[in-house]
């Protein structure tokens, strides 16, 4: 039986609440209503207080666990979603600049997603797309893509007509003082891309 809002008595016996408590922190409109609450209930949930919107048809309880809201609406709605550029750098503490909106690669050709943060999104090759591509946690329950520092870096130095020539550089010479880095590992992975190799060895010429 669903709890439904226009039945007070649903909702004030703890209906809701025991369904609330068998969902995720982050959910669909279509996951409240196979639990068990109807799209009154939704509606109530929220202009209560009780839920609150990160998207269209995506809620997250507000006694959820403190984490980054718009990074979760944009992995629930965007499996492939993946933080790069500047934000993954931040990520991986190889800059300091923190866009005012998380840099966000999909495959070339895919639909950003409507979330309510805004969000510079970027579009990457298909062919290409999940090279050095793993995933970080947002919450406990949820995950979104991040691409390896070495990604980042060639990332950076590939698209810096647009992202300019600084991000790439001080990435590099941030990562060249890790004692668990190798050139090499940095050549390989430019190789992936013929184009920008010649600009990475320079780079590299140039810092070591």
């Amino acid at each position: 039986m669903s709890v439904d809002a226009r039945h007070p008595s649903a909702l004030t016996s703890g209906g809701w609440r025991r369904v609330l408590s068998m969902l995720p922190d982050t959910f669909t409109f279509a996951q409240a209503r196979s639990g068990g609450l109807s799209k009154h209930a939704v509606y109530w949930l929220r202009d209560t207080g009780q839920i609150e919107v990160l998207g269209r048809g995506l809620y997250r309880q507000a006694d959820g666990e403190q984490a980054d809201l718009g990074l979760i609406a944009i992995a629930v709605k965007a499996p492939l979603a993946t933080l790069c550029l500047s934000t993954a750098l931040v990520r991986h503490e190889l800059s300091d600049a923190i866009p005012a909106a998380p840099d966000v690669a999909l495959p070339r050709g895919a639909r950003p997603p409507a979330v309510a943060s805004p969000v510079s999104w970027h579009h990457f090759d298909r062919a290409t797309f999940d090279i050095g591509r793993g995933r970080s946690p947002v919450d406990t329950t949820t995950s979104i893509g991040l691409y390896s520092a070495e990604r980042s870096i060639v990332d950076a130095f590939r698209l810096r007509g647009t992202e300019g020539p600084e991000l790439g550089y001080e990435a590099l010479r941030r990562w060249l003082r890790r004692a668990d880095t190798h050139p090499q590992q940095l050549v390989a992975m430019a190789g992936h891309w013929p184009r920008v190799l010649p600009a990475v060895r320079h780079a590299l010429e140039v810092l070591l």
